[in-house]
């Protein structure tokens, strides 16, 4: 996958907005607010996705285009390099994850609002 397809599969979900709060080549994906994914848009293209931590390290296991989180907390974050051939269903579920436990984390009555859009 390429940045901007990582971009539209965030943004597909329910509630997402977008913006570049730390300088204008690293785009954030957020859900009520909580980031959800960091878009590295230089050159070595990459993305940052909060992931349950046993799976974190299992994914890191087996595939090396998935590393610790970079700048984040390791325990809770993966780093995708996009340039890893890793398969886009994998990457899509990665960040579709990221998004489900971001969401899952948030306030009842948040969550509820965001998930009664249309």
């Amino acid at each position: 996958m390429n940045v901007e397809e990582v971009r539209l599969q965030g943004l597909a979900n329910k509630g997402v907005t977008e913006d570049f709060p730390f300088d204008e080549t690293t785009l954030v994906l957020r859900v009520g607010g909580k980031i959800f994914a960091l878009i590295n848009l230089e050159r070595n293209a990459s993305v940052n996705l909060k992931c349950d931590p046993e799976r974190a390290l299992d994914l890191r296991e087996h595939y090396e285009a998935i590393l610790p989180g970079y700048h984040m907390n390791k325990k809770h974050w993966n780093t995708i390099l996009l340039e890893g051939n890793l398969p886009d269903s994998l990457v899509k579920e990665m960040i579709d994850h990221s998004y489900a436990l971001v969401l899952a984390s948030l306030p009842g009555k948040v969550r509820a609002e965001i998930e009664a859009m249309m």
